[in-house]
C-alpha cells in the first residue's frame, strides 16, 4: 500500500548526521509540524537540525487526504460540548491562522493548490440532528457557514453544512518546498536517524540511535511524543483510517467540493488532478490501532462503498494513515512537562493536521522566540471538562484491561512447545477466523501473522514475500502484545499505537526501539 502522494521517485538527499554537533534547535520529525517549525526558527537566525527517523512525509503528512479547511466534520460541536465559547473560538482562530499562513506560503512559492467549498453532510435522518449542531457551533464560532439541501453529490443526503472557499493540497509538494527553504536558511535535514531520549538542559543532550548532539531547544513533531514525560500516550487515542484514489469512468467527474459525513463509518471525498486524470479520493472506515479483527476488511468496506456510489470507478492507490485524538479533543502543543522549559510538542490533531499542524508550529516557535499568540494562551489554559476526564479514564482503563487480557490469552494453555491458548478469540491475538488453533511450528502463510507463546515468551511470527520472521510480540514502548495488521502487513500495538514492520523495524508511535528478533523459524 502506498499513498497517491508518496507514489513518486525519491529525489531528496539528506544531510550527513554529525554526532557531537551543537544546535540552537533540534526538531524531530519531517512532517508538516516539524518542517514549518524548523523554517520559522531558521528564519529567525537559529541553527536548526531536523531529525527524521525514516523520510520526509513518511507517516501522517504523506498519507493524509490533505484538506486545508476550517470546517472539520463535527469537530466544533464536539468541542462546544466540553469547552467554553472562548476556548472553541481560540481553536478556530488557531486553525484560521494556520490555514492563512500555509496558503500565503504556497502563494509566495508558487506551489499549486485548489480552492474548494467544504461540506459536512448527513447521509441519514439521524445524522441531520448532528448536522444542525455543527451548523450552530460553526456559526457561533464565527465561520461563514450555511445549510444546503444539495451538496453536489451523486447520492441523496439529508442536507449539508457548507463553508465556501477552503483549499486542498498535495502535501508532498508542500514538504518539498519547506525542505528546500529550511536548507536555504542554513538548516540541516537528516534522515534515518531516530531520536531516543533528551537529557539535561542548557543545552540538552539529544540521544539518537546513531550518537548524540546538543541543542538549546528540542521539538518533538513525531505524531505522538516519543518521550513519556507528561504521559501524552495516555491522553491520546491512536486511530487508523483508510483512503483510496479512484479513476472514474470516461465522462464522469468527481463532485465539486470537499466532503465528510457525520455518520460512522466516516466517508470523506475530494478530487485531485494528475497526469491529465482527475481522480476521486475517498477516505474513512477508521478504527483504534491494533484492535480490528481485520484491517483489510475496513479497506474493503471503504472500496465497496465507493463502488456502490461511483459505479465503474477503478482504484489506482490504496493506503492508510494514523492520527491521534486527544481524550479532551483539544490538540496539545507547546512546552512539555519535565522538559526544563526547553522541550516542545505538537500532537492530537484528530485528523485535521493541515491547519492544526501549522498552528502548532506557530505556537511552538512563538514560545521559543519570545512571541505571544492570544489564541495559544487561551488553549494552553484550558480546563478539561468532566467528559474529557472520563474519556481519559475510560481510555486508560481499557488499555489496562486490554494488556491483561492479551497476556492472559497468550499465556493460558501455552506450553513450552508453543501451543496457542484454547480461549483465543478471532482477531484478538491473531487466531484464524474459523477458530482453529495454529501450530507455531508451521510457517504462517504468506501475508499472515500470528502470536503464540513459546515457553514464557510471547512470539510474533509472520511471512511476507516468502520470508518468515519471528519477533518478540512485546511492544518496546510499554509492553503491549502486538497484533498483525493484515492490510499493511505490520505489527501494531493496541495500547498506544506503536507500529512495526514484519521484520520488526519501528515505523511510528511512541516506541523508540525495534521489536527484537528471536531465533529464525
Amino acid at each position: 500500500m502506498k499513498s497517491l502522494w508518496l507514489d513518486r521517485e525519491e529525489t531528496f538527499t539528506p544531510d550527513a548526521f554529525e554526532p557531537g554537533s551543537s544546535y540552537d534547535a533540534v526538531v524531530a520529525g519531517a512532517g508538516l509540524t516539524g518542517l514549518v517549525t524548523a523554517l520559522l526558527l531558521a528564519r529567525s537566525g537559529q541553527k536548526v537540525l531536523v531529525l527524521e527517523a525514516r523520510y520526509p512525509g513518511a507517516v501522517t503528512t504523506g498519507n493524509t487526504t490533505a484538506k486545508v479547511t476550517l470546517l472539520q466534520g463535527t469537530a466544533l460541536s464536539a468541542l462546544s460540548r466540553q469547552y467554553s465559547q472562548k476556548q472553541v473560538g481560540a481553536y478556530v482562530e488557531a486553525n484560521r491562522e494556520g490555514q492563512a499562513w500555509l496558503l500565503r506560503y504556497l502563494d509566495e512559492h508558487n506551489v499549486p493548490y485548489q480552492r474548494r467549498d467544504a461540506y459536512t453532510y448527513a447521509a441519514s435522518a439521524q445524522g441531520a440532528e448532528t448536522l444542525r449542531e455543527e451548523l450552530s457551533a460553526a456559526a457561533t464560532a464565527g465561520l461563514d457557514v450555511d445549510f444546503v439541501r444539495d451538496a453536489g453529490l451523486p447520492f441523496a443526503v439529508h442536507g449539508a453544512v457548507r463553508l465556501p472557499d477552503q483549499a486542498q493540497i498535495n502535501p508532498m509538494h508542500v514538504l518539498d518546498t519547506l525542505l528546500g527553504d529550511v536548507r536555504d536558511r542554513g538548516g540541516s535535514i537528516v534522515c534515518g536517524v531516530r531520536l531516543r531520549d533528551v537529557t539535561g538542559s542548557g543545552p540538552a543532550t539529544v540521544h539518537t540511535d546513531q550518537g548524540s548532539v546538543t541543542a538549546n531547544e528540542v521539538v518533538l513533531a513525531t505524531g505522538t511524543p516519543v518521550l513519556n514525560r507528561g504521559l501524552y500516550f495516555a491522553k491520546l487515542k491512536p486511530n487508523r483510517s483508510y483512503a483510496a484514489a479512484l479513476e472514474l469512468p470516461a465522462g464522469q467527474v468527481p463532485p465539486p467540493g470537499m466532503y465528510i459525513s457525520v455518520e460512522q463509518p466516516t466517508h470523506s471525498l475530494r478530487d485531485y488532478e494528475t497526469g491529465g486524470r482527475r481522480l476521486l479520493l475517498v477516505g474513512g472506515h477508521g478504527h483504534p490501532v491494533g484492535q480490528a479483527t481485520s484491517e483489510k476488511e475496513h479497506l474493503s468496506g471503504l472500496l465497496a462503498w465507493a463502488a456502490e456510489h461511483f459505479p465503474g470507478a477503478v482504484p489506482t492507490h490504496t493506503w492508510s494513515a494514523q492520527d491521534y485524538q486527544a481524550t479532551n479533543l483539544m490538540p496539545f502543543f507547546g512546552k512539555m512537562p519535565r522538559g526544563h522549559g526547553h522541550v516542545f510538542i505538537g500532537t492530537g490533531y484528530n485528523k485535521w493536521g493541515m491547519t492544526n499542524a501549522v498552528a502548532a508550529a506557530l505556537g511552538i516557535s512563538a514560545d521559543i522566540l519570545g512571541g505571544q499568540l492570544p489564541w495559544a494562551d487561551t488553549i494552553h489554559h484550558r480546563v478539561t471538562s468532566p467528559a474529557g476526564v472520563l474519556s481519559a479514564v475510560g481510555l486508560n482503563g481499557g488499555v489496562a484491561a486490554k494488556l491483561a487480557k492479551d497476556y492472559g490469552r497468550v499465556a493460558a494453555g501455552g506450553s513450552t512447545q508453543g501451543t496457542t491458548a484454547d480461549d483465543l478469540e478471532p482477531g484478538t491475538v491473531n487466531e484464524p477466523a474459523d477458530g482453529a488453533r495454529p501450530d507455531p511450528a508451521v510457517r504462517p502463510a504468506d501475508g499472515e501473522g500470528r502470536v503464540f507463546r513459546e515457553g514464557s515468551r510471547p512470539i510474533a511470527a509472520s511471512t511476507v514475500n516468502g520470508t518468515t520472521c519471528r519477533l518478540s510480540a512485546v511492544c518496546t514502548h510499554l509492553g503491549g502484545i502486538v497484533h498483525w495488521n493484515d492490510s499493511e502487513l505490520t505489527w501494531d500495538c493496541p495500547l498506544h499505537g506503536s507500529r512495526f514492520s514484519s521484520d520488526g523495524r519501528l515505523l511510528e508511535g511512541p516506541a523508540t526501539k525495534d521489536l527484537p528478533r528471536t531465533d529464525s523459524a
